[in-house]
């Protein structure tokens, strides 16, 4: 799950071989470097990897904040990957999908791009980092998928934005609404946003890679930070065990 970074070699199971198309979800909503962004380095990894498997599409999709189109974004954070798509959530027809928790925290349906229905592996891939005392982590890395014409400024559902609906529990009904495959956190460096912008960034030289509640939780652990999130996946993981 942790692997050092100079040594890590992105491994894909066996069933990407079979894939038709992979989608990899960046954090990449704004033209801001790594470690705010995901790293061109990573991705790059991972796009290597997955070639040796497959042949299969692999889409790069996210959403650009304001109006800035996403494709654009990528060109200066240099997602320039021979024969990858760029997609912006914008530009995508959208689909409302049930979420499947008998009792969700947040969103009984969530309006999702069509494209990650007709996907057969899902990674998230984000930085390891920390704002205001809050893992943003691959779990997170999902809110950009939420379309802004369904969710506007930031956005509104049954009269309530979703900060209103709690972040956490939005995360946690994500989670298994859009079962996305794999989470990889670059922790290269790690980097911790306080206060008007103040930040601090230190060297940690990890790469934490696997199932995405069990990798957010490590590196909420490594960080130390809690994150609501996880205990209300949690607690649904074992509802849904009894």
């Amino acid at each position: 799950m942790v692997y050092p970074a100079d040594s890590f070699v992105f491994q894909p199971p066996a069933k990407v071989a079979f894939a038709r198309r992979v989608l990899i979800k960046p954090d990449a909503s704004q033209a801001l470097p790594y470690p705010i962004s995901t790293s061109r380095e990573i991705l790059e990894t991972i796009i290597t990897g997955l070639r040796r498997v497959s042949d299969a599409d692999i889409i790069l999709l996210d959403t650009g904040q304001g109006q800035e189109p996403v494709q654009q974004v990528f060109r200066v954070l240099g997602y320039d990957f021979p024969r990858v798509l760029a997609l912006d959530v914008r530009d995508c027809v959208y689909v409302e999908v049930e979420n499947p928790l008998p009792k969700p925290w947040a969103l009984p349906t969530v309006w999702v791009p069509n494209v990650l229905l007709s996907c057969d592996y899902l990674i998230s891939v984000a930085s390891f980092k920390v704002a205001a005392g809050r893992a943003q982590f691959t779990l997170g890395n999902l809110m950009g998928l939420l379309p802004p014409s369904k969710y506007p400024d930031y956005f509104t559902f049954a009269g309530k934005t979703l900060e209103q609906l709690g972040l956490d529990n939005i995360i946690a009904d994500l989670y298994f609404t859009l079962p996305f495959d794999l989470g990889v956190i670059d922790a290269r460096k790690r980097l911790f946003l306080g206060p008007e912008d103040r930040s601090e960034v230190e060297d940690y030289g990890k790469i934490f890679s696997g199932e995405p509640f069990t990798v957010d939780r490590e590196a909420s652990e490594a960080a130390g930070v809690g994150a609501e999130y996880l205990r209300l996946i949690a607690l649904s993981k074992a509802t849904f065990a009894a």
